[in-house]
């Protein structure tokens, strides 16, 4: 149990601090206007903390501090601790859906628009988030018949430039042909600025002008062009209509709904650009410690705008009850989005009224999500305690580490780590593995240069003071899991103990033949019942760590062909060389195109291409 700092030692001004277990593994991160005042909060009599607060400060072994300025950035490096480390008794992102938006990829010579989830990219603009990808495509195709700008890939665009020939699409009219020279650069770029616009909000002047094409066209007895502006102007009335009307038109604003309970809390929040929803997006925290609804929403906020938001700042943020400390999270607001973003909790009106639609919204997000956690929680406990007792493990396996290797005839000969924690998987403990020193089809050499590598880094840094481990190697697993059997299972078993690990930590193997799992000391194998649990986990482990392994070798591989193939071309430089390969589609592709395909492509000097040709056809003549 960490014990109380020496009197007077802590600072009494703004700062973050950190608790730590044994292993120097942060367990929780906090901020304070004053930290000597906060950090005597946990120094009580644990009977007055609420028990999870209790059971943090048992668990660390040592407290830290680090001093900033002032409020704002005492909010800024808590947030950027807790992403860095991602501690267990802190606030947590338990349902991380990636929401899909509706981007124009600004970058491109031909802009494109399209479904994308993850982070925005320089040269991309987003708009969004939406609930469903279907909902995007629906929107988008309504949308096409206004603004026909492309959807297609690049590769399929340069397709259709080397045929010459259009696609479907702009037969159907929801595309302009860029790629066949049917609409010039200019008329293009004002036709992704009119979509951008629209989709900003700014609706009534499309509506306006299409309305005045449409007379005109029929004033002029132009009647087959005024039927197709009517069958677009249609079009865009029912795209706005699918972006609900909820605050005056100058209105931007973010709604904030939360659901919550002791340890769970839904959110949703709605963003209003111009009046309209235009997007929005939900999230479930686990709370993991006690917190006070103020304390919550302050959380949501940072989770919400310390990285770039998905619409941008708003001009005000609408919430269910104020955070603590209101006027510092309004001035980091304000900061972000240079001028005043107030935050503010409606007591009527339309406001209110809408603040209560998305809270409804969070209700149901949180009985729908409590629904699926029960049964995936309950299947995840009877997979580790069947693992526990039918392996005869010492404890449920809370940490699973398994390892499989990939290779083509003895080349590219690559290793993989993947870590399962609760039953689930932890990706940013992932590791991967280029063997070094064996060669050709050695398998079990291989398998026991990972596992010497990944254990031996466990030793040495168990070894460092706590403030110089870097965390990568330096929790062990409970359970130690190899793809193979017997042969698999005793290299396994021979690296843990040379290194003296063998009674710290059990190992096993899964064959793939009859999914048999093989432990020490046992000649038969423990059979799993098909249906069980903790086969099922045993599976998924394996599969991940071969498909983990497998994207590796691929990418190792890769690298190599394009480097045997590619380089040393005299003007093929790397960005060259990179456009090439993505336009082509890849290197084999390049490998097997035509000398006019190469010289077809503008940006591409005909002396490359011909050298690239001559070198693709004496590689493939020397093979």
């Amino acid at each position: 149990m960490v014990q109380r700092p020496p009197a007077g030692s802590i600072p009494d001004t703004p700062g973050s601090y950190q608790f730590k277990d044994a292993d120097g593994r942060v367990l929780y991160v906090g901020k304070a206007k004053s930290l000597r005042s906060r950090l005597n909060n946990y120094f009580g009599s644990p009977a007055t903390m609420h028990p999870r607060t209790a059971q943090m400060v048992a668990s660390a072994e040592t407290v830290e501090w680090i001093q900033v300025r002032n409020d704002v950035e005492a909010i800024m490096l808590e947030y950027s601790l807790i992403k860095q480390h991602r501690p267990r008794f802190n606030v947590r992102l338990v349902d991380d859906k990636s929401y899909p938006f509706l981007a124009v990829t600004l970058d491109d010579d031909w802009p494109r628009a399209m479904v994308m989830r993850g982070r925005t990219r320089k040269g991309v603009r987003r708009f969004g988030p939406y609930a469903h990808a279907y909902a995007i495509r629906e929107t988008l195709d309504l949308l096409l018949r206004t603004f026909p700008i492309r959807t297609c890939s690049d590769n399929k665009l340069r397709h259709h430039e080397r045929l010459g020939k259009p696609c479907l699409l702009f037969h159907i009219e929801k595309c302009a042909g860029p790629c066949v020279g049917e609409i010039d650069q200019d008329d293009y770029d004002a036709l992704v600025e009119e979509l951008l616009a629209f989709l900003d909000g700014d609706t009534d002047e499309v509506v306006g002008r299409l309305e005045h094409e449409m007379h005109q066209a029929a004033e002029a007895l132009e009647f087959e062009k005024a039927a197709r502006l009517r069958d677009r102007l249609t079009s865009v009335r029912r795209a706005i209509e699918k972006q609900q009307m909820v605050a005056e038109r100058s209105e931007d604003l973010d709604v904030i709904g939360i659901h919550d309970d002791e340890l769970e809390a839904a959110v949703q929040v709605f963003y209003v650009r111009r009046g309209r929803v235009v997007g929005r997006k939900g999230f479930v925290l686990d709370k993991v410690i006690e917190l006070e609804r103020g304390e919550l929403v302050a959380r949501i906020l940072e989770e919400l705008y310390y990285d770039e938001p998905p619409m941008g700042m708003p001009k005000q943020v609408l919430v269910p009850e104020l955070p603590d400390d209101p006027a510092t999270y309004e001035q980091w607001l304000s900061e972000h989005r240079g001028s005043k973003v107030p935050l503010r909790v409606p007591v009527r009106g339309d406001k209110r009224r809408l603040l209560e639609t998305v809270t409804q919204n969070a209700a149901e997000t949180f009985t729908r999500h409590r629904l699926k956690r029960a049964s995936d929680h309950n299947s995840r406990a009877r997979a580790l305690n069947e693992l526990q007792e039918s392996l005869g493990l010492p404890d449920a396996p809370l940490r699973i580490e398994c390892y499989d290797m990939s290779h083509i005839q003895g080349s590219d000969y690559v290793g993989s780590m993947v870590v399962f924690e609760d039953g689930l998987e932890k990706k940013r403990d992932y590791r991967r593995f280029k063997i070094r020193d064996v060669p050709g089809n050695a398998a079990f050499a291989a398998m026991e240069e990972v596992l010497t590598r990944r254990f031996t880094q466990l030793l040495e840094e168990r070894a460092l003071p706590l403030e110089e481990r870097s965390g990568k190697f330096s929790y062990p697993p409970q359970l130690l899991l190899v793809d193979g059997g017997k042969g698999q299972l005793g290299v396994a078993s021979g690296v843990l103990e040379s290194l003296g690990l063998a009674s710290e930590i059990p190992v096993a193997s899964l064959a793939k033949q009859f999914e048999e799992v093989f432990v020490p000391g046992q000649a038969d194998p423990v059979r799993l019942p098909r249906q069980s649990e903790a086969l099922f986990l045993l599976q998924r482990l394996r599969d991940e760590s071969h498909r983990f392994a497998i994207t590796y070798h691929r990418q190792l591989r890769n690298k190599r062909m394009t480097k045997s193939v590619l380089d040393d071309i005299a003007g093929l430089g790397p960005k060259r060389k990179k456009r090439l390969v993505k336009e082509m589609g890849g290197v084999r592709a390049v490998q097997a195109a035509d000398l006019e395909d190469l010289k077809a492509l503008t940006w591409l000097p005909d002396d490359v291409a011909i050298a690239i040709y001559e070198t693709a056809h004496k590689e493939a003549a020397r093979k």
